[in-house]
Parts: C-alpha cells; sequence; structure tokens
C-alpha cells in the first residue's frame, strides 16, 4: 500500500522539515534505547525516484576485553545479516501477486 502525498510531494509518514531536502523525504526517527547498553535508530526515507528504504543505525557497547568484544561483533553482524536479509526476502515482490 502506498502512502498518501501531498501537493509537495511529502508522505503522510514524513517528518516534513530539514530533513527533506533534494528530493527525499525522511520520517521522524523512531528510537529504540537501552540506556548504557544500546542504541537503535530507524528512519524511513524515499527516494528522488520514488523508492522506499529503512535506514537503521545501531550502537551497542562493547565488552572491555578484545576476545569477547570480538565475539559480540561477531554476533551483531550475524544477526544483522539474518535480518537484512528477511527484510529483503519480504520486499521483493511476487511473481503474480499483486501489492495489496
Amino acid at each position: 500500500m502506498n502512502a498518501r502525498t501531498d501537493r509537495a510531494g511529502h508522505t503522510d509518514w514524513c517528518g516534513r522539515d530539514h530533513r527533506c531536502g533534494l528530493g527525499e523525504h525522511r520520517s521522524d526517527e523512531i528510537v529504540v534505547d537501552v540506556a548504557g547498553h544500546a542504541r537503535a535508530v530507524l528512519v524511513r526515507v524515499r527516494t528522488a525516484a520514488g523508492r522506499d528504504h529503512a535506514e537503521v543505525r545501531v550502537r551497542v557497547a562493547l565488552a572491555p576485553g578484545e576476545v569477547a568484544a570480538r565475539r559480540q561483533l561477531a554476533g551483531l553482524l550475524g544477526d544483522l545479516r539474518q535480518a537484512v536479509t528477511r527484510a529483503a526476502i519480504a520486499a521483493r515482490p511476487r511473481p503474480g501477486r499483486a501489492e495489496r
């Protein structure tokens, strides 16, 4: 389902402020914050070409020891790879099925 747009091309989810520019439309940030440990920020973006994307930034506190920090990073990379792959597969149109 496509989001509605107004005369200026803003979608109903667009932040309509300085974040919008150069043909892009950007939503307000959605923040997940685990105080002192982790923070994730999600922004929906519509490019000048009309393609919608999710932009995600993640910051996670690492263990003080190098071995433990590397183990954390390896686990985080595996989890991110799985999440991105799952989202990308869900975004692909299925042959013969119209978008709802």
